[in-house]
């Protein structure tokens, strides 16, 4: 994609993910941090980048119908991106959100002109994305929690929400949308939200972010390991 194609959101996004892309792959080749927190978003990313999630799953079933039911906002402030869908927490949790898988492929791809891997777009992505929801909420967002697994650290399940342009946007359909992420799917197959799996159509058609490329390793399995559009 050309840049006087791009509006200037995408545009922004693009010089967004350049930054966080070589900032990231420039952090994990750091042998050690200062302080503890430093050490630990290192200790999740370098592992990302090299396609290892080290969130765990849920432990239980979520609650979804809460979402419709009884939506439940909480003030969150994160600390840094751990994946491609998960981010360390002031309050030293992990939030993994629940509607959203990053890839995992450490296969070489090209994206907005830059040589990286599948794993460090989506890392990247939600590294931009986070800051975006910071800039526009004060350093926190609010969330609406899901479920919890028992252990250390405490990983929380979540669907985050920020506001751009004056509405309410979802953190998880956002990298979606722009081809950073894919929908995340239950163990049986279908999309835990209808309507991010509407997304990533919508996103693959446009062949947008990671759907560029004429092969990846999706995270649900083999019917989605290629992108029919480009065979």
């Amino acid at each position: 994609m050309r840049d006087e194609s791009m509006n200037p959101g995408a545009r922004r996004l693009v010089q967004i993910l350049f930054c966080t892309i070589a900032c990231a792959t420039n952090g994990v080749a750091l042998a050690a941090e200062e302080d503890a927190i430093s050490r630990f978003v290192d200790y999740y990313q370098k592992a990302y980048a090299e396609g290892r999630d080290l969130v765990p799953a849920p432990q239980k079933p979520l609650d979804i119908p809460s979402m419709a039911d009884r939506l439940d906002l909480q003030s969150i402030t994160p600390e840094g991106a751990l994946s491609g869908s998960a981010f360390l927490a002031a309050d030293g949790t992990v939030i993994k959100l629940a509607g959203v898988q990053g890839c995992l492929s450490t296969e070489k791809m090209e994206f907005a002109g830059l040589q990286t891997l599948c794993s460090m777009v989506s890392l990247a992505g939600l590294t931009a994305m986070l800051e975006e929801a910071e800039a526009g909420a004060g350093n926190a967002f609010p969330c609406h929690f899901l479920g919890q697994n028992a252990g250390s650290p405490t990983v929380l399940f979540a669907e985050c929400f920020f506001m751009k342009d004056g509405e309410t946007q979802s953190l998880s359909q956002v990298l979606i949308s722009t081809g950073v992420a894919f929908a995340a799917r239950d163990r049986s197959g279908p999309p835990l939200f209808p309507e991010y799996a509407q997304a990533e159509e919508v996103a693959q058609k446009a062949r947008a972010g990671i759907w560029a490329r004429p092969h990846f390793l999706h995270p649900y399995g083999e019917r989605y390991r290629a992108n029919p559009l480009m065979n």
